[in-house]
């Protein structure tokens, strides 16, 4: 269980989470949406321990610890893993060498460059990128679907326990959704303990991803939960009929 006990997070002194209670049950998909400016990308970052995301009050618990003081890479070394809205541009970091390094900071072990190139060759395989994308910088003219493919790439390379994605979507044309979210569930389809929280402003993903649960937030709080059935809602009324 990942449980989120009145949180409260500002960004350069501004209060974006004002005592936000969630209870993410193991093992299940999680789909936070709501307007934009709501908190859902504070409250990911903030899960995932983003020194920009300051937690001045409240518990984020992943069972019996509490994770809410812990740095990034300790959270890392718990399982957890987050995939960037806009990851950033490394010149001459190739993405091979990026991926070696961040599976052994991830897992702490060693993998031999030949395992996990036979890995990543299957990886790639499945998300439609060619292997020579290995040998390119990291993200350095990457297109938007590129960067969105090798954040879940990596997620797929890494297993975490807790998968944070951000609007992996955004952006993204038909093809390169479907490709990423038959990724995504072949990753919960080998592990179903993995924890999913997905952030999403869009009913496009949700086609081929369905959620186990739905919360609505708005102004730094969650002011709704429920099921797949919520989404409809959503698409008929948008969010201020949650606000009423």
């Amino acid at each position: 269980m990942l449980k989120v006990k009145d949180l409260s997070v500002q960004v350069e002194d501004k209060l974006i989470l004002n005592n936000l209670n969630l209870d993410l049950e193991s093992g299940k998909i999680h789909v936070l949406m709501g307007p934009n400016g709501s908190g859902k990308s504070t409250l990911a970052n903030s899960i995932m321990g983003h020194p920009s995301y300051e937690v001045t009050s409240g518990s984020i618990f992943w069972g019996s610890t509490d994770v809410a003081q812990l740095p990034i890479n300790k959270r890392a070394k718990l399982g957890f893993f987050i995939s960037f809205q806009n990851p950033v541009e490394i010149p001459g970091l190739k993405v091979f060498d990026f991926l070696k390094e961040s599976y052994s900071a991830f897992t702490g072990q060693q993998i031999s460059v030949n395992e996990l190139y036979e890995e990543l060759q299957v990886l790639c395989k499945k998300l439609n990128l060619n292997s020579i994308f290995l040998d390119r910088n990291l993200n350095e003219g990457f297109s938007g679907g590129e960067k969105k493919r090798l954040e879940i790439l990596q997620m797929c390379l890494l297993k975490p326990k807790v998968a944070i994605i951000d609007e992996v979507d955004s952006g993204l044309d038909v093809d390169s959704l479907k490709l990423v979210a038959n990724a995504i569930l072949d990753l919960k389809r080998e592990d179903p303990e993995l924890t999913i929280i997905l952030i999403t402003h869009y009913q496009r993903i949700l086609n081929y991803i369905h959620p186990d649960f739905v919360y609505i937030l708005s102004n730094g709080v969650v002011v709704k939960k429920g099921d797949f059935s919520l989404i409809s809602v959503i698409e008929s009324s948008g969010y201020q009929i949650f606000n009423s």
